[in-house]
């Protein structure tokens, strides 16, 4: 059985890590270096790492930071921000990148994934989901929140597994940084209509929220970020918990 990852999100922002409430308002919460040593010391499943502004830049991913917080991970390691060519893909993964996220790219260059897949392979490829709710109507986004698409993230979801990702990171916009508990419905939309493992991301407050994505939501892993930045919870804890209510987790005291 796929034991259930438990992911701490760093956002990376300029020359700092940040959070805010729905893809705004962030403050700084510390820096990056710090921050990954702490989850090494903490053993968590996998780490995420987004530089937000890098595609609001137009910029190429800041390889040599990369580089270097890489050479101090000792977890397996996302990375996504500004990633829009298999250059930058090629790049990230030499710098010791295991996993790159792509998300607006993806939507206007979709050939990028499916090359991208075949080149070096699925299990490196996540593709990144944004969406929020407009009357209720869920909608991707691109541009780190700020350009709608038009797009279903239901239908956009089945699309990125047709083309060739190994996984898919869903963050709720709406939900993101509120700690009020992930978008479910919309999770378990996705995950029942892909087979690839599903990454429920955006509003956990408490380990029961985390809980509720995977039994009520289908994920196969979550990813959280202001639960670990605000609150005295830890993804060891986290773990511990869930393995108490019998999910199969990778870490546990």
């Amino acid at each position: 059985m796929l034991k259930t990852r438990i992911i701490p999100t760093l956002l990376w922002k300029d020359v700092g890590l940040v959070k805010g409430q729905r893809f705004d308002s962030s403050r700084r919460v510390g820096s990056v270096l710090p921050a990954i040593r702490i989850y090494n010391i903490r053993d968590v499943d996998e780490i995420i790492l987004l530089d937000i502004s890098a595609t609001a830049q137009n910029r190429a991913p800041d390889y040599e930071s990369i580089e270097e917080i890489a050479a101090e991970c000792f977890v397996p390691l996302v990375i996504g921000g500004g990633v829009s060519s298999i250059e930058h893909i090629s790049g990230l993964l030499r710098c010791g990148a295991d996993k790159i996220s792509i998300n607006t790219s993806g939507f206007w260059n979709p050939k990028l994934i499916h090359e991208a897949s075949s080149r070096f392979g699925a299990q490196c490829i996540v593709g990144s989901i944004d969406f929020k709710r407009n009357n209720g109507t869920p909608e991707c986004y691109t541009n780190n929140g700020t350009v709608p698409t038009s797009k279903c993230p239901v239908r956009w979801a089945q699309e990125l597994e047709k083309l060739g990702v190994g996984e898919i990171l869903l963050t709720s916009i709406d939900r993101d940084g509120t700690m009020l508990g992930y978008d479910l419905e919309i999770t378990k939309e996705v995950a029942n209509a892909v087979g690839v493992p599903v990454i429920a991301s955006g509003g956990a407050g408490c380990y029961q929220d985390l809980m509720d994505a995977l039994v009520i939501g289908g994920a196969t892993a979550v990813a959280a970020a202001s639960i670990f930045h605000f609150t005295e919870s830890t993804p060891l804890a986290a773990s511990d918990f869930l393995r108490a209510k019998g999910i199969p987790v990778r870490k546990s005291a």
